[in-house]
């Protein structure tokens, strides 16, 4: 079964027919569009019919899932992307004016704006373990997969997970980072 082909396969399973699912280009372009109830796929994951392309697009079709039932986590994710992309476009170059300029109400701008782009991905946290989970158990329970297959799904999913872990320790290093350099300018 194509990628393409597991997330229908679940999508309907849920009720969710009306969810389309349309291929994309570009590599780790996959994802969820709860706006417009659309699942796009890159070429890779929407036509190969290999494990990896079934867990990645069960995946997305996981965050689907989530908004169909109101899961809220991702409400509260979705609400934080205005901030979160404002705040990772401008954060840095306010900060760094602010301490060129020695002007420390920038600076705590820039900081505020980065705790913005923190707040964004520990949110997104179990949003993405979520649909790890939720595709996991939908690709055993409707038999896309088997226990064996699930192995190398979780590998898959786990590895993607863990991308999101490290992106968010990253963060909030840079921010701890950005704290102290603000506190040593005040001093």
């Amino acid at each position: 079964m194509s990628g393409a082909a597991a997330a229908r396969h679940l999508l309907n399973s849920a009720g969710l027919q009306d969810v389309e699912i349309e291929m994309i280009p570009g590599q780790l372009s996959d994802h969820y569009d709860p706006s417009h109830r659309v699942l796009r796929l890159s070429n890779e994951v929407y036509q190969s019919r290999s494990l990896a392309a079934v867990g990645i697009a069960a995946h997305e079709a996981g965050h689907a899932l989530q908004h169909a039932f109101g899961y809220a986590p991702l409400a509260i994710r979705n609400a934080a992307v205005p901030a979160a992309n404002f705040g990772s476009g401008f954060s840095m170059i306010l900060f760094v004016i602010g301490l060129m300029a020695n002007w420390h109400a920038l600076v705590w701008t820039g900081i505020i704006l980065f705790g913005c782009v923190v707040f964004f991905q520990v949110v997104n946290l179990p949003v993405e373990f979520n649909a790890s989970s939720r595709a996991k158990e939908q690709l055993v329970a409707l038999g896309i997969i088997d226990q064996e297959g699930l192995v190398y799904v979780r590998k898959v999913l786990d590895a993607a997970a863990w991308t999101y872990v490290a992106a968010t320790l990253q963060s909030l290093l840079t921010l701890l980072y950005l704290l102290m350099r603000a506190q040593e300018r005040r001093d």
